[in-house]
């Protein structure tokens, strides 16, 4: 017999060997043991035990206390995580999670930089080449910061047809999205005074390890307060890269492909906030 604890820690073993970022583990294992403490109290020790109905009830339970719906919805998301690995792993016969509902709660206008801003952005780094090259590859790939952490030197293929190769991160998807003379230039210009190291991370600190995903987005914080930008945030150079394209006339499958959207509505979202966009479509992508 395996106890519902027991369980808990497999998962996590899970969510560990599959290099999940440790901010990751440790919300997924803070979620399910709230959700096992609970159903620990119902006299629920078993994974078989479980049914749609208890998990249901979990998440009504926190709805009332004084989570938000996009908090539960996070542990919804957890939850279906947990079961599902469960039943990959032959623990359970049937998914309990797989009836579960998200509530409904609405999501946030996605934050576009002006074209003012993101130029202030890149003028108060100018002095910093590292971290100019950084903002220059999420401005000008659109790629997410976990992945940008992950990059290493041999990603990047250099020429008339440059590129950027973007390897998986978590669940991301791999891929490799063309490289603009901003992005090119920009990375170009750190690796000559990149610190000798036999890390093959593509940026790393002064004593030669890999830069760590907090570091980025503590300097990238700076740097917005510095421009006199408020109010945004790291992957808002994400949501910046991904309008902008679409509000050029890229197409959208094209946009929705190299920023690693597993799904085409997501995408499709950011037409609501852009102007001027095209119907004619054009391949080339352009340039911020």
């Amino acid at each position: 017999m395996i106890t519902l604890s027991d369980a808990h820690q497999q998962f996590i073993g899970h969510l560990q060997g599959k290099s999940r970022a440790s901010a990751t583990i440790l919300a997924y294992g803070k979620d399910i043991a709230q959700l096992v403490g609970y159903l620990q109290n119902l006299g629920k020790v078993e994974p078989s035990q479980i049914t749609t109905e208890d998990l249901q009830a979990f998440m009504d339970g926190l709805a009332k206390q004084t989570y938000t719906p996009k908090s539960v919805s996070r542990k919804t998301n957890s939850t279906k995580t947990f079961f599902k690995f469960l039943k990959s792993s032959s623990l359970i016969s049937e998914d309990p999670a797989d009836g579960l509902n998200h509530p409904k709660f609405e999501n946030k206008p996605p934050r576009i930089l002006s074209k003012l801003e993101y130029r202030s952005l890149r003028d108060a780094a100018r002095s910093d080449i590292r971290m100019l090259s950084i903002i220059e590859l999420l401005l000008q790939t659109g790629i997410r910061i976990g992945e940008l952490a992950k990059l290493r030197v041999e990603d990047v293929t250099f020429g008339e047809n440059a590129t950027l190769h973007v390897p998986p991160f978590e669940d991301t998807r791999e891929r490799t999205i063309p490289l603009n003379k901003s992005g090119t230039e920009g990375v170009r210009k750190y690796l000559e005074i990149r610190p000798k190291s036999p890390s093959h991370a593509l940026f790393i600190t002064k004593t030669g390890r890999p830069l760590l995903i907090r570091n980025i987005r503590t300097a990238i914080d700076r740097y917005f307060k510095v421009a006199g930008i408020n109010g945004a945030k790291v992957n808002d150079l994400r949501h910046t890269w991904v309008a902008h394209q679409l509000e050029a006339g890229v197409p959208m499958t094209l946009v929705s492909k190299l920023a690693g959207h597993k799904r085409l509505t997501t995408t499709e979202r950011y037409l609501q906030f852009i102007q001027g966009k095209t119907v004619d479509g054009k391949v080339k992508l352009e340039e911020l």
